[in-house]
């Protein structure tokens, strides 16, 4: 694929930085678009939107360096290389959950109406970065013969060169696509408050932890040998999602 869209010497636009970029805005004036419909300011949404990044980034690279750190103990700049692919969703969701609880407490935002907000814009965000990581070829899949296999070529992809692998990427991709649709859909039907967030969380955490079984890069240590850490998170939200769904409909009647 083209981990680089544009080289110019010094200066250079990588198309996985790009596609995050990208995923960010789409996902922000979504967010804006929102918080007029429910009736919340769009400038305090904006704000959020902001400090979510910052805390998603971060946390998702201090994640992926934490289940690899001697890969980064030789060369502690690379922590920062970003653009060569090593965010973990999971790392960043977690930081960006927790930034958005002190947010909102601060600003005296509805916690579950604001969840309820953001949930669809997370989704589609992640669908552009999905995109950007085929670009870059990492959280490349496993080798396979299937019809619609892709094979990288370029010298600086992070995938394996000239080998047919599962194009993982890509099912991340639309399945975050799926999800946002469904979201999107049910947005103006659902019956209380954090029942959209909670469905993104069932949604994604069960599709991801399905298509973990495809992925052939590193995935880190096994939980009981068997399931990878992402994995893990994935179900474990997952389940957690199922139990307040049930108990947020209760409550709500």
């Amino acid at each position: 694929m083209y981990p680089t869209l544009i080289n110019l010497g010094m200066f250079s636009i990588h198309t996985y930085g790009l596609f995050i970029a990208i995923g960010f805005l789409a996902g922000m004036l979504l967010a804006r678009r929102e918080a007029l419909r429910v009736g919340l300011n769009p400038e305090k949404i904006t704000d959020l939107t902001f400090y979510l990044l910052i805390a998603a980034i971060v946390g998702s690279r201090l994640f992926y360096v934490f289940t690899a750190p001697e890969a980064f103990f030789k060369n502690p700049l690379e922590i920062f290389k970003i653009w060569n692919g090593g965010l973990v969703f999971f790392g960043g969701f977690i930081a960006a959950l927790a930034t958005a609880l002190i947010f909102m407490k601060k600003y005296s935002l509805p916690i579950w109406l604001t969840c309820d907000l953001l949930a669809p814009s997370l989704a589609l965000g992640h669908f552009f970065g999905r995109i950007g990581c085929f670009f870059a070829g990492c959280c490349y899949g496993k080798q396979c013969d299937l019809p619609w296999a892709v094979s990288f070529n370029h010298p600086d992809s992070l995938a394996p060169l000239g080998v047919l692998l599962h194009p993982t990427q890509l099912y991340s991709s639309m399945s975050n696509f799926m999800i946002f649709s469904i979201l999107w859909f049910w947005r103006r039907r659902k019956t209380f408050d954090g029942q959209i967030f909670w469905i993104y969380i069932l949604l994604y955490g069960t599709l991801r932890s399905l298509i973990e079984q495809l992925r052939g890069d590193f995935r880190g240590a096994t939980v009981f040998g068997v399931l990878s850490v992402s994995q893990t998170i994935g179900l474990f939200l997952a389940i957690t999602a199922i139990v307040m769904l049930i108990f947020s409909k209760k409550s709500s009647n």
